[in-house]
């Protein structure tokens, strides 16, 4: 089944290929300049540090609905272990397996494809399961620091946690926005909180997944238009889940990453940087969110934190 036209349409509006170069493999973090990280460090105020990633679990919220995509197992691989000889320093180490996009993470830009192309025109080809990503791996995001701004989007529409029918659209974002009082500008990560995690925080990871509240379709163009470097939020599949539009499946992922080359990030825990932001009177901060450079990958953990 092919993309409807309205997509399309959507997709030249938004697209950034050649904006940074025919050779450019980091998309919209080219909009973050020294200036906005400068900009972004005056914005610490109160030096109040507000974690935002799920552990690392066995126990997390993968539930096997994305094939191959399974929870950390973390095991022992030695344990006080005298490995220069009896009585010398023991040591104890640890491995995991898991899905890089298991928990808190950020997806890379080659995460998905359509009509056979990756961000910046690459061939979907160039993705192979030996070398992963040949061009735009989570590797080649190596410092993610820039201000951050929450667009509280429950909060802004009353409700501690919208619906799972709920598709956020630009007129949510610009009330969360209002609620925010500033203005999110070229170069900002922007964090939209639906409050859906808090059905995986309660330990019912079936409700978190779906139906689940997330971005929708109309979205991608209010981000374009504002030049946000990156957008990141509180759902297992970012975009609203079921499809807003029938058998339209992951059209924000394509808008975002292939289209306007954008780092989207899911799994993030907004719930206490709500509380803060609340209680402080101010929704942007600085934000420390560089993702594990693991070379050629898809996507990558990461322990973002919101310096207020």
């Amino acid at each position: 089944m092919s993309l409807p036209d309205e997509f399309h349409e959507i997709a030249k509006r938004v697209n950034n290929w050649g904006r940074w170069g025919a050779d450019d493999e980091i998309g919209t973090l080219n909009l973050i300049t020294d200036e906005v990280v400068r900009e972004a460090a005056a914005s610490v105020r109160s030096g109040r540090r507000v974690p935002l990633a799920l552990p690392l679990q066995q126990d997390g919220v993968q539930t096997g609905m994305i094939p191959g995509r399974v929870n950390p197992l973390h095991t022992m691989v030695q344990i006080n272990q005298e490995i220069f000889g009896p009585g010398t320093v023991a040591c104890s180490d640890d491995a995991v397996t898991m899905g890089l996009q298991a928990a808190t993470h950020w997806d890379a830009l080659p995460h998905v494809s359509h009509s056979g192309r990756l961000y910046n025109g690459r061939p979907a080809g160039t993705v192979t399961a030996h070398g992963g990503a040949a061009f735009g791996g989570i590797d080649k995001a190596r410092h993610l620091v820039s201000r951050g701004v929450l667009l509280d989007v429950a909060r802004a529409r009353g409700v501690e946690r919208l619906d799972g029918g709920h598709a956020v659209t630009p007129e949510d974002l610009d009330a969360a926005e209002d609620l925010a009082g500033t203005r999110v500008r070229a170069g900002d990560v922007v964090l939209v909180r639906t409050g859906q995690i808090q059905a995986c925080l309660a330990g019912d990871r079936h409700a978190y997944a779906h139906p689940s509240p997330g971005l929708s379709v109309r979205t991608p163009e209010w981000f374009h238009a504002r030049d946000v470097a990156a957008v990141a939020n509180d759902t297992l599949t970012f975009e609203i889940f079921p499809p807003e539009i029938e058998d339209l499946w992951l059209p924000v992922h394509a808008l975002d990453l292939v289209e306007m080359g954008m780092l989207q990030g899911q799994n993030w825990n907004l719930e206490k940087l709500s509380t803060a932001c609340g209680q402080e009177g101010r929704y942007a901060f600085l934000l420390s969110a560089t993702p594990e450079p693991f070379v050629g990958a898809t996507g990558a953990p990461v322990a973002p934190v919101a310096i207020l």
